[in-house]
Order: C-alpha cells, then structure tokens, then sequence
C-alpha cells in the first residue's frame, strides 16, 4: 500500500479545507486538479467518488471523501502532528463534537438559509438543527472560550470548524459576531493557513 497521499481537488472547492489540513500535517501529497463538468465527472474520477466531487484523497490503498471525514481520518492517521486528540483523551468528545456539528446542522441550516427555506417553529423537531438561530448560538459556544476549539490545543477541528465560519463570514451566511471575527482571525493567520491560501490561489490565478 501506498503511504503516498493522492489530493484530488479544484481551488474553487471546499478541497481548500483539505489543501489546509495538508499542510498543517507538514507530509509529502500529490495534488490532482480536476475541472467542474470535465475530469471531475469523467469515469476514471466516478470510480474514486461516485458523487462526482472534490475534494477526495487515496491514501493506504483507503479512499475518503468528505471534508469532515478526510480532515478526522488525517489527523488520525498521522498522529505525531497532534492534530486529534488521543481515544482515551477526553478532550476527544469535543473534538468529534464540533467537527460533525459543523458538518451536519451547520451546513445544513446554512444551505436552507441560503436557499430561502425555514421549518415552521412547529416542526422544528424535523431538522437536524432545529433553527437557524439555534444553530448560529450553539456555534458561538463552541469558540467562544478560546483560542481555539479544545482551548489551547489547535486541532482538525479548527480546521474545518474554522473554514465553515471563515466563508459564512465571507459569504454573509453567518452573523458578523464579534467572537466569530475572533476566532477566524486566530486560525486563519497561522502559517499553514497561509500557505495553504497561496498556494490554491495560485492554482486560480494560472491560465488553463
């Protein structure tokens, strides 16, 4: 199997989340760019995500999809970059807490915000995240404490958490709090926030 970490993505793509943990792992991968339409649905990449959809990686002989689930599987599988909690650390409940979260009611209540789509208050129970509102407070708690997620200890949670706040900043999805403009401030000056950045920007600024 190969230790070689194979990144499929396209700069325009949440494969900016992955590009990031990447680097804050600080191991060697190999970037494939695929086109929205073209190589992203061609049948060579349908057989490594039948969605059709960056970003994706291979790994091990292993392969992932899912932004949440790539940057949990990383840290996972590279422990000596300290980027998760051990399974006998308690600190790992809120580690998986916050990742998942942001990857199920965050996105969700964002996508039907966005979409102009609210549950009436009487079958709020039927989703996930009840209210959008709900959701944007139960967010705040998670970095209101600071510096990061699981307080001193940066993490893969800071990483996709922080990604999903930095574009809902970026795109308005998310209110303009204070302590949202904190946090994405924090995290996002780190050096392999950074690199990450310049790096896929290059990728959109090159012709072809």
């Amino acid at each position: 199997m190969s230790e070689e970490i194979v990144f499929y993505t396209n700069p325009m793509s949440r494969g900016r989340i992955v590009r990031w943990m990447l680097e804050e792992l600080g191991q060697p991968y190999r970037t494939e760019v695929l086109d929205y339409g073209t190589t992203m649905k061609a049948p060579a990449y349908r057989a490594i995500n039948p969605m059709g959809k960056v970003p994706a990686i291979r790994h091990r002989g292993v392969t992932v999809t899912e932004c949440a689930a790539i940057c949990a599987y990383l840290a996972d599988a590279y422990p000596g970059a300290g980027l998760a909690p051990a399974f006998d650390d308690p600190a790992r409940g809120a580690y998986l807490r916050w990742m998942f979260f942001a990857a199920g009611p965050v996105d969700a209540a964002v996508t039907a915000k966005s979409l102009g789509w609210r549950a009436p208050p009487e079958r709020q129970g039927m989703v996930g995240y009840g209210s959008y509102e709900q959701m944007v407070d139960a967010l705040e708690t998670a970095v209101e404490a600071g510096p990061f997620i699981l307080g001193d200890r940066f993490s893969a949670a800071d990483v996709y958490v922080g990604s999903q706040i930095g574009w809902g900043l970026q795109f308005k999805t998310l209110p303009d709090r204070e302590t949202f403009k904190a946090y994405v401030g924090r995290i996002m000056s780190r050096p392999a926030a950074i690199r990450a950045r310049e790096m896929d920007d290059a990728l959109i600024s090159t012709p072809g």
